[in-house]
């Protein structure tokens, strides 16, 4: 296969992958009502469908990034798509809620593995300096997918029932697995040893399960339960122990090469607090279009259209301004417009316009758009040689942390009625506060147009030191609104 076709080959099968699991993250909240009700479940069961999955997918990624940087993106991509629609597939089979919650776990598993391993793709395939585009490419896909999501399931669960929104996945996965056969990339060089720190690996995914569920569960039990207190205890701890044992191990799970990269750094703290301030506000925005202004679940859908609008209209403007302005002038301006989108939407109220709701969510769209393509296009760029995918599961996880974060701040302040008539604006200004904090990582960045890991590319391969000889969902909160994103 020659080089263009390896690439196109590459791209196809890493913005499908993307696509599928958005796609099946916002497919599944339409489905969720008719599965309760046809499998009897509780409402705490249908929840634990999303929170198992997410507790899988989030503990695992970067594992799974290191464990695709030592054995093969393919083959884990491979093995992650197929397992994926295997899972989907055995979920429409299910007999009770508790094989549906343990087959999306299963699923967690196999999106953990697939995910990184779309990223590492285009970082294996594209120079440095075209990666933009692909990017991009990838990030109005996202946007697509998770916007076709609600109609999409609403079709299917209208027409054949909840289980056809997982049928609909296996012949998708079987379609990516053969684009994924025929990508044949250059194998990078094997910048350390192909040990995996078994230890660290259990620390790391311990901690981020033990941090997801507690953050899930804040909507219920408020910040200063109890179990949010331990749960938040816990997590600190396991932390402390985490990066102490980081530092004194030879083949840490996040590399020193990794870990020393400040473009890389940078870009995970600018998608974790826009991320947590986007969904944070879209969670808040949720409540006051439904419960306040009474608008049904559609009506609220076509209020936030205009954001999904401008992810997927404004992602390639984005990868051009990353091309002509570089990476912090990028950075700096997307996340200065989801920060004005988040104080715009503080600003409304019942008497404003269709109009200006619509170029508030416009504004967010944009600022978030610019973020996704800047931080991405700069984390995959800079990765440095052999961790692409160790890289592209960091990015894949501060995806994930941010909206549980944000979420959890904005359920947490608007627990009762009464509490969140009076808090929406003071929660909206909270995250718009949050999000700024982006601005300062943002100045980090580089600088100058052109490709962020040239100095990576150019200098040569820096080798881990060698081995020692012995050695959420809310609980009943509003569901997200048709249109909203689910990015991954």
């Amino acid at each position: 296969m020659t080089a263009p076709a390896r690439r196109h080959a590459a791209l196809l099968a890493g913005v499908a992958g993307a696509m599928l699991v958005a796609l099946d993250g916002t497919v599944l909240l339409v489905a969720q009502p008719s599965l309760q009700r046809d499998l009897g479940a509780s409402v705490t069961q249908v929840q634990w469908t999303s929170t198992g999955y997410l507790l899988a997918v989030a503990s695992l990624l970067v594992i799974a990034g290191r464990l695709g940087d030592r054995y093969g993106h393919p083959r884990l991509l491979l093995i992650g798509v197929l397992g994926f629609g295997a899972a989907s597939a055995g979920i429409a089979l299910a007999s009770g809620v508790g094989w549906v919650i343990g087959l999306r776990v299963a699923q967690g598993v196999f999106g953990a593995l697939l995910q990184p391993a779309t990223l590492a793709l285009l970082r294996l395939t594209y120079p440095a300096d075209r990666l933009g585009v692909p990017v991009a490419i990838r990030t109005s896909a996202i946007g697509v997918a998770a916007g076709a999501g609600p109609i999409l399931g609403g079709v299917l669960v209208s027409s054949f029932g909840w289980r056809a929104v997982f049928w609909v996945n296996a012949p998708i996965a079987l379609a990516i697995a053969g684009l994924t056969l025929a990508v044949r990339p250059p194998t990078p060089e094997q910048t350390g040893s192909r040990r995996l720190d078994f230890t660290g690996a259990a620390l790391l995914a311990t901690t981020l399960a033990v941090m997801v569920h507690t953050l899930a569960g804040v909507a219920a039990d408020g910040w200063t339960t109890a179990p949010t207190l331990l749960g938040l205890a816990a997590v600190t701890a396991l932390a402390t122990v985490l990066v102490s044992h980081e530092l004194r191990t030879a083949h840490p799970i996040v590399p020193h090469a990794v870990a020393r990269s400040t473009p890389v750094i940078a870009s995970m703290a600018i998608l974790l607090v826009t991320s947590a301030g986007l969904f944070g506000a879209l969670f808040t925005a949720t409540f006051y279009l439904q419960d306040v202004l009474r608008l049904g679940p559609f009506d609220s859908g076509l209020r936030v259209l205009p954001l999904t609008a401008l992810m997927v209209l404004g992602a390639p403007l984005a990868g051009s301004a990353l091309r002509r302005y570089g990476p912090r002038r990028s950075a700096i301006a997307g996340t200065g417009l989801v920060v004005a989108g988040i104080a715009g939407l503080s600003r409304l109220g019942p008497g404003s316009t269709w109009l200006a709701m619509g170029a508030v969510f416009a504004v967010l769209g944009a600022g978030f758009a610019t973020v996704m393509v800047t931080a991405t296009g700069t984390v995959v760029g800079d990765a440095p040689p052999g961790y692409a995918g160790v890289v592209g599961g960091l990015k894949q996880t501060a995806m994930n942390i941010g909206p549980t974060l944000g979420i959890a701040i904005a359920a947490g302040a608007t627990r009762t009625p009464a509490a969140a008539h009076s808090a929406i604006g003071t929660v909206l200004l909270i995250l718009a506060a949050l999000t700024a904090l982006g601005l300062l990582p943002a100045a980090l960045l580089p600088s100058t147009p052109g490709p962020p890991s040239k100095t990576a590319e150019t200098r040569p391969p820096q080798r881990e030191p060698s081995a020692a000889p012995h050695r959420t969902h809310a609980k009943n909160g509003p569901a997200r609104p048709p249109g909203t994103p689910h990015v991954r």
